[in-house]
């Protein structure tokens, strides 16, 4: 995955979720050898926040729809709950307004979960709430697949733009 092939295949994705593991093993450590000084009660709630603001709205609108499609607005709120972008600031709030305190770690244990426990991380507007493969996905990995068999991978054009760059240099 690169800047310009925003995708993941199966394997650099496990390797990812290897990565937010670690990530999540160091929390877990941290919680267990300082979970006399937690407050639970400030853990839970923010640990339980996270889903009951930025998932269960979209979840509960997605079984309810008949299209399945949810409000963008359900997206936004699960993204901005389950960015480590929102976790850090609100930490630091914490820390700032309210004290430092190991309580905190609630929020990359329930973010570094859902990422390498689940899989789940960000959510795009084109895709479906709750997870499943989209046909289009399923036929450009097929495709990805058999160019990366057949050895031809780097060399097929993925968009207009490789097209008219191709041709721009030929000119």
């Amino acid at each position: 995955m690169d800047a310009k092939n925003r995708f993941e295949t199966k394997v650099t994705f496990a390797l990812s979720r290897l990565e937010w593991l670690g990530f999540l093993t160091v929390s877990l450590v941290l919680a267990f050898q300082h979970r006399t000084e937690i407050r639970w009660a400030v853990f839970i709630l923010l640990f339980v926040m996270i889903d009951v603001i930025g998932y269960l709205p979209g979840a509960i609108a997605f079984r309810r729809s008949p299209d399945r499609r949810v409000p963008r607005g359900c997206y936004v709120a699960y993204n901005l709950m389950h960015s480590l972008v929102t976790a850090g600031v609100l930490a630091g709030a914490w820390a700032l307004f309210v004290r430092p305190e190991w309580a905190l770690l609630a929020l990359p244990i329930h973010l570094m979960g859902d990422r390498a426990l689940f899989g789940n991380s960000l959510k795009p507007f084109g895709v479906a709430f709750e997870p499943e493969t989209t046909p289009a996905f399923l036929m450009f990995e097929q495709r990805y697949r058999s160019s990366v068999d057949s050895g031809e991978f780097g060399t097929a054009r993925t968009s207009m733009n490789d097209t008219e760059d191709t041709d721009a240099v030929r000119a």
